[in-house]
């Protein structure tokens, strides 16, 4: 009657958080320069819950499973590893990142709100885009032959 999820779903999970964030944040980009700011930061704020609900989910899997190889041979190998470099870098960003620029526009800072938004929100797209992309090639994508 119930499903429950096991430690061995969180992959699915975090991958679809990351996609969540993504389409949130192209959300929250379309409502500010609608000049709808009262929905734009609903809507941040809920991108933000959301990539909270994934670093929770992230590191219970991680506690758990440990890190995981990725096996497929050649040029997906390569492409794999430098998405996987790059989202990992500018993913250590983003909580700090997001945190300064959440708080500035929550506190009415509206030009360094815009300042540091313009390299935020790039980035934490980048990051959630790329966790999606992370996660079919880990777990999805099977090798060419």
């Amino acid at each position: 009657m119930f499903a429950f999820i096991t430690v061995h779903d969180l992959p699915l999970v975090n991958a679809t958080l990351n996609g969540m964030a993504g389409v949130l944040l192209l959300i929250g980009f379309l409502f500010i320069r609608q000049k709808r700011v009262s929905a734009h930061q609903k809507v941040m704020w809920t991108a933000f819950a959301v990539s909270c609900a994934f670093l929770v989910c992230y590191l219970v899997y991680h506690y758990n499973v440990g890190s995981v190889k990725f096996d497929k041979p050649g040029w997906v190998r390569t492409v794999y590893l430098w998405i996987l470099g790059t989202h990992t870098i500018l993913a250590a960003a983003v909580p700090f990142l997001a945190v300064i620029t959440l708080a500035r526009g929550q506190r009415g800072r509206i030009s360094r709100h815009r300042a540091i938004a313009r390299w935020t929100w790039p980035i934490w797209m980048y990051v959630s885009i790329t966790g999606v992309v992370v996660y079919l090639l880990l777990y999805q994508v099977r090798p060419l032959l």
